[in-house]
């Protein structure tokens, strides 16, 4: 791995061929610790010792995790770079790729979680979301929620460009959401300019940028960046113990702030 890693930074066709020939000897490796484990296997299953049985259940997981990444791989070196679906890691079976514009890392694996923010700085509502699907189908479920917890609509929603559809405005206005910012991506007309370009909508995504610092907190101090628990279950209570330490100690600052 770490020879691929020297080599891709050549980013030449050379390399691409480099890459390849380590990723084959790579495969070769991989498939005889498949076969090995698989020996392993038949061994262990002739006792019938609780915890040797626990062992023998994750460790079939890991084989059958293997050696469906073993067979992506040989579609990738025959070329097919578009497998659906594909395993990414082998802890997180239901972790996927998402790509994040980023220049250093434009691509990163691991589970999509949407945020609701109150005004306070308060996470009010998350979600941990199966696949990548795009953000602007996540608003709906957002607003539903919030109304859920708070038995009204929310005062004002700010998002990223992410969010925006036409149709996703219109849902806010039936839903009596009063005021929304939600930039529109691509070409704008004059009419679009001058609200983007107003003082209140400049207000509420100025707000929204805060909202990146928020995660970024969670990321730092509260253990978003990765999760040590496995698994759907397991990601979710995670996600849920990490915004709820930081409500806590959100609501202890206010509360000396306002001598409450």
């Amino acid at each position: 791995l770490l020879a691929i890693g020297k080599v891709l930074k050549r980013r030449s066709g050379e390399a691409v061929k480099e890459v390849r020939k380590i990723t084959g000897k790579l495969i070769t490796v991989a498939k005889k610790t498949v076969t090995e484990a698989k020996t392993v296997l038949d061994r262990c299953k002739e006792k019938s010792d609780g915890m040797v049985a626990r062992l023998t259940t994750t460790l079939e997981k890991f084989v059958s995790a293997t050696e469906q990444v073993i067979a992506q791989t040989e579609e990738v070196q025959a070329g097919n770079r578009h497998i659906p679906e594909r395993l990414v890691s082998l802890f997180d079976p239901e972790a996927r790729p998402i790509k994040k514009g980023k220049l250093k890392s434009p691509t990163e694996f691991g589970r999509k979680v949407v945020l609701e923010e109150s005004e306070e700085r308060i996470i009010v509502g998350f979600q941990v979301l199966k696949g990548n699907p795009a953000d602007n189908t996540l608003l709906e479920d957002s607003i539903d929620r919030y109304r859920k917890v708070f038995h009204r609509p929310p005062l004002a929603v700010s998002t990223d460009r992410g969010f925006y559809s036409k149709d996703n405005e219109e849902m806010l206005r039936g839903k009596y959401v009063r005021q929304f910012a939600i930039p529109k991506p691509g070409k704008r007309s004059a009419e679009r300019k001058q609200l983007e370009s107003s003082s209140r909508f400049k207000r509420l995504q100025k707000w929204r940028a805060g909202g990146e610092g928020t995660i970024g907190l969670l990321k730092r101090k509260y253990g978003l960046r990765r999760s040590l628990f496995r698994g759907t279950p397991g990601n979710n209570c995670w996600v849920a113990l990490s915004i709820l330490t930081y409500n806590f100690t959100r609501i202890a600052t206010l509360s000396l702030e306002t001598g409450s």
